[in-house]
């Protein structure tokens, strides 16, 4: 085991070293607290025994620091006496333990012992953990592509980690299922797993559905309310379309991950929270920040770990896989006995683009199982948007001349070029196609570009 000493005291360093070493622990040894966290940063330990009271930096400051850093390593505080109510402070504070001076060499072995053992079974469960996630295979997550199988991979080996993940990847590539997938397989699974889509909500009531509100904060606030923050305590924060924050909320989220505790609007007194965020987006957040949209700081942040998904159009080789998938899903759910899709339909639903993604995917399979009049899925069963990228059109007898197919393709079409014109801001895109920003939402939808 990788031991880390920390005290004033060199013959006391000297003793314990001698002792850790002899049981053949890879021991070594810091006369205060800000030197073992410059040793640390370099190399973590697994445990770390650590004096109460030094000079430049005192244990528990010391502990508090090397937690905020994301130490690892189980922390067992060596108080003198009269120091135990500092002791047990470090222990609510997140140490493991506390070991009273003078002690006895085997005393000190009993509690490294204990702690070993300890560490030996949480690891036994995490490593349970990501075995019953690879027997149950990712709920929802279909496919064998080269390009997603990495991406599943990234996200069960971060998924025992504390560190902040950002998903990023085009509408309907699945980035809620991953951010799932990583709460499931990590520590925090049977948690609760709390989602917030960062652009549904009106600017004026996101800080108060994040952070909660205190009763008589704002017209309306009849009684206190917990934000999503709390209610996700001890589990995880999805904070999808994170790139939509306001600038003023953006201030206050890095403040809630760094500080690890949030403040409710019209309340004088933080919180603590313990949550684990993943955030998500559509956009590129390198060029949102570069445009003064999204603060460096934030972006660094949550920028720890990240997770690409790939488009539907970039790993066509899973669509009869997807396409499977959802047969079964909506044969279950509508009563239905479909047993698949007929060659042509499945070569224009393999020559489609899909900008809308898996979603997408999983409208048009399940628009056409409500259509179908037989045991399968015939190309007549498919919208006319899918049709057109993959027809080859021999002559004009052959053209599609439905009025309302070629309505709503040139109307999907349309809605695409002014979500990218405006970068994925509704709002703006609503003005340029000339519709209320509700019958925009509502197209969006209808067309399976969410």
């Amino acid at each position: 085991m990788n031991i880390l000493v920390v005290d004033d005291e060199l013959g006391l360093r000297q003793t314990l070293t001698a002792i850790l070493s002899a049981e053949g622990h890879d021991t070594r040894a810091m006369s205060d607290g800000d030197a073992a966290l410059k040793s640390l940063s370099a190399r973590d330990a697994d445990l770390v025994l650590c004096d109460v009271r030094m000079p430049v930096m005192d244990g528990l400051a010391f502990l508090e620091a090397y937690r905020s850093r994301g130490g690892r390593g189980l922390v067992i505080m060596m108080s003198a006496y009269g120091d135990e109510d500092d002791a047990l402070d470090a222990i609510k504070r997140g140490a493991y333990d506390f070991i009273q001076k003078p002690f006895r060499a085997d005393q000190v072995l009993l509690v490294v012992h204990k702690a070993i053992e300890r560490e030996g079974l949480r690891q036994q469960v995490l490593e349970l953990h990501e075995q019953i996630a690879v027997l149950r295979g990712p709920s929802g997550i279909v496919g064998h592509s080269a390009s997603l199988q990495q991406a599943i991979g990234v996200a069960r080996k971060v998924a025992r980690h504390p560190s902040t993940v950002l998903i990023t990847g085009e509408s309907g590539t699945g980035k809620e299922l991953i951010a799932e997938l990583i709460h499931e397989s990590g520590p925090r699974a049977g948690h609760p797993f709390v989602a917030v889509n960062c652009g549904a909500i009106p600017e004026q009531l996101l800080e108060s559905e994040l952070f909660g509100h205190s009763r008589g904060a704002f017209t309306g606030a009849v009684e206190d309310r917990r934000g999503l923050f709390e209610e996700a305590d001890g589990g995880t924060l999805f904070l999808d379309e994170i790139g939509e924050l306001p600038v003023a909320l953006q201030v206050k989220l890095l403040r809630a991950l760094q500080e690890e505790e949030i403040r409710a609007v019209g309340d004088n007194a933080p919180r603590q929270v313990d949550v684990r965020v993943i955030a998500a987006t559509a956009r590129d957040l390198e060029t949102e920040v570069r445009a003064g949209r999204f603060r460096a700081d934030l972006f660094y942040r949550v920028n720890v770990v990240r997770i690409h998904l790939p488009p539907l159009r970039d790993r066509r080789e899973d669509i009869p896989d997807l396409v499977q998938h959802f047969v079964g899903v909506y044969n279950r759910k509508l009563n239905l006995s479909i047993r698949g899709v007929a060659p042509a339909a499945m070569r224009l639903l393999l020559d489609y683009p899909w900008p809308g993604n898996v979603r997408e995917l999983e409208n048009v399979v399940e628009r056409a199982m409500v259509l179908a009049d037989g045991a399968q899925v015939e190309v007549d069963h498919l919208p006319g948007s899918v049709h057109q990228p993959g027809t080859a059109l021999a002559d004009d007898e052959d053209l599609d001349l439905s009025v309302k197919r070629r309505t709503e393709a040139l109307e999907r079409t349309l809605i695409e070029r002014a979500l990218r014109q405006t970068g994925g801001n509704r709002t703006r895109a609503a003005r340029l196609l000339d519709l209320s920003h509700r019958a925009l939402l509502y197209k969006i939808r209808e067309y399976g570009l969410e």
